[in-house]
């Protein structure tokens, strides 16, 4: 049903939003390269490819079941499969004897490599895993190094985020993002709204709805990026972050336009956040 293909497809991503991650805003590449089917070798294109890098699998390579069996593999139980979309062109004869083509969606489902067992991995091609050499930034690096209740943040994640439950900033690769200057970005708005934990800020307790686009998640959201954008302009790497952050912001704006009292909230919010950062210095060592 060409509906409910739609649907489908649309609810993958909007979950993937829920979970705070924005599949077209990532700046950093996958640590394990495109995603591609691993027989042809072919990329997967259009809404495919944000579908497959949505998932935090560690190869990028994708079979069908019937691909993992001439592999003399087998899907791994209780593994999900991730759905692929496809145009095809449904023929039919018009009275006048042409031949009309309707596209139509069609869809069929796959499996990751990591997913499988009994496939010679000895035959997989090898993948580029990083963009660049990573060059920390002096300035951008001591904020946190001196920050004394920095929470501990994990490396090599599949994508960027902050949990209250064990008050752990996750980060991908530095090495993974486009530009130095993004990590940093990334990691001061993560480290923004850890400011909002009990044991620092206790501003998460106050929130009283979490869900995905009400206000107080629109106002979080908001806070974390206004913050990170005031540390990158007190670093001196504003030039090549603050434009990307101010168009993730106005997203956040429209939802808020019959009540700009939120807008003054969220700037102090992450005004109070940035001056906790900073004023929580650690004594250089002499």
């Amino acid at each position: 049903n060409k509906f409910d293909i739609y649907e489908v497809v649309t609810q993958k991503i909007i979950d993937r939003l829920e979970e705070g991650v924005v599949p077209w805003q990532m700046p950093w590449r996958t640590t394990s390269g495109m995603p591609r089917n691993l027989v042809t070798n072919r990329n997967y294109n259009g809404i495919n490819f944000w579908m497959l890098l949505c998932n935090p699998f560690p190869t990028p390579f994708y079979m069908t079941f019937e691909q993992a069996k001439a592999l003399n593999g087998n899907i791994r139980k209780g593994e999900k499969s991730t759905m692929v979309v496809f145009w095809k062109l449904l023929e039919s004869v018009e009275k006048n004897g042409d031949i009309k083509k309707t596209p139509f969606l069609r869809y069929y489902n796959v499996f990751n490599l990591s997913q499988t067992e009994g496939i010679d991995l000895t035959k997989v091609p090898p993948t580029e895993a990083f963009d660049h050499d990573f060059n920390s930034i002096g300035a951008a690096e001591a904020i946190i190094h001196n920050w004394k209740a920095c929470p501990k943040i994990v490396h090599g994640e599949s994508h960027a985020y902050y949990s209250p439950v064990t008050d752990t900033v996750g980060m991908p690769d530095p090495r993974t993002f486009f530009h130095d200057e993004q990590y940093y970005s990334t990691l001061y708005h993560e480290a923004i709204h850890c400011c909002g934990h009990k044991s620092r800020l206790g501003r998460h307790e106050k929130i009283k709805d979490h869900q995905f686009g009400s206000q107080d998640y629109s106002q979080e959201e908001l806070c974390a990026e206004m913050g990170a954008a005031y540390l990158c302009g007190i670093t001196g790497i504003e030039q090549e972050t603050i434009q990307n952050n101010a168009a993730y912001i106005k997203s956040w704006i429209r939802t808020f336009n019959d009540d700009p009292k939120v807008l003054v909230m969220a700037a102090a919010q992450a005004q109070k956040s940035v001056d906790f950062i900073l004023g929580n210095r650690q004594e250089q060592e002499p």
